[in-house]
């Protein structure tokens, strides 16, 4: 386990003491963010220990619901809260995070380290296909409700489109774990470091510490984006995104730094795949349960910056080689991005 782990996680005491003496919210903002790093990061490799004890096709099960532990509890807290905004910006956030910011890093650090890189391009046609699917359950409502605005007819219509998208992952889920040939030839080359003992007591002590930590963080969002500046939808869609899979990220560098680009693209496309087809739906019953229903319509600058990072994620993946000027193109448009969604909110208000 990486040494600066150790040394991230001492800011969630930082957290917890600085909220108990009435510290400034940016403190408390800024600790409970550095410290969500470790704890998403010490999520992720428990789920990956305990999976080496469950075999392929539960480890794989276990992976796929835990892969995005620490953002969906970051945005639960935030739904209780009444943040909308910041929940929406996540989810896209997630997308385009994961298709440009994480697969540029990666394919410009292994790219410049090991030239042109190569990899089987027909499990990334799967994950583009998937990805567009879910573009297409992002932008049908916000289609509907730009032609009728009737707030409970959107609201059906997201709950319809989020039950589709939540059978089609089901569909995606059992299609990945039936077919376990590849699953097993890379459980064959790792052994589990942890007992199971260990993986679970880890993995519900650094959820547990997610969950007390998120809240710390959402309940600072308000008085620091009045101090700093900056919005909601800006802290959502940037920051949020960032701190809950900066481990994930880092895991997707090391992959293609050692020209294993194939499991670096499998991070970037299964994350940004779990984001829009399970993690967004299940928010949308959930904000429905907790009483603050939330839609699955998003703004069009959203919307549009979603479309052209699932575009350049495909055609980018289609040849089946990478190099480095595609990490540079990728991480451009995802600078662009953030550029524009730093300065919409002031511009609209």
């Amino acid at each position: 386990m990486p040494r600066w782990y150790w040394v991230l996680l001492a800011f969630a005491p930082l957290a917890l003491a600085a909220r108990a003496m009435g510290w400034a919210p940016l403190v408390i903002f800024g600790a409970s963010a550095i410290s969500l790093i470790p704890l998403a990061g010490l999520i992720g490799l428990a789920t990956e220990e305990l999976a080496y004890h469950l075999g392929p096709r539960f480890g794989g099960l276990l992976n796929a619901t835990f892969g995005n532990a620490a953002e969906l509890i970051i945005t639960v807290f935030a739904i209780q809260r009444g943040l909308l905004t910041l929940v929406k910006a996540s989810i896209t956030g997630s997308i385009i995070g994961n298709t440009l910011l994480v697969l540029g890093m990666a394919l410009l650090a292994g790219g410049v380290r090991n030239g042109v890189q190569r990899y089987d391009p027909r499990e990334t046609s799967h994950n583009s296909v998937m990805m567009i699917l879910a573009i297409a359950g992002l932008i049908l409502p916000a289609t509907f409700a730009f032609v009728d605005n009737d707030l409970p007819v959107v609201e059906n219509i997201s709950l319809i489109v989020a039950g589709l998208l939540l059978v089609t992952y089901l569909a995606y889920l059992a299609y990945t774990i039936t077919n376990t040939d590849v699953l097993e030839q890379e459980g064959a080359a790792n052994e589990a470091s942890w007992t199971r003992r260990k993986s679970l007591l880890v993995l519900a002590a650094a959820t547990a510490g997610t969950a007390v930590v998120s809240e710390m963080l959402v309940g600072a969002v308000e008085p620091v984006t009045r101090q700093l500046g900056w919005s909601e939808f800006f802290v959502g869609v940037i920051i949020v995104p960032i701190v809950g899979n900066v481990a994930e990220h880092f895991a997707a560098v090391q992959f293609a730094w050692r020209n294993r680009m194939d499991l670096s693209l499998a991070i970037a496309s299964g994350s940004s795949t779990q984001i829009a087809v399970l993690v967004a739906p299940v928010l949308v019953f959930l904000s429905l349960a907790m009483g603050k229903p939330m839609n699955l319509v998003f703004a069009p600058l959203e919307l549009a910056i979603l479309v052209l990072a699932t575009a350049v994620f495909a055609y980018i993946n289609i040849d089946g080689e990478s190099n480095w000027l595609e990490g540079v193109q990728l991480l451009a448009l995802y600078a662009m991005a953030g550029v524009v969604f730093f300065f919409l909110p002031n511009a609209l208000g």
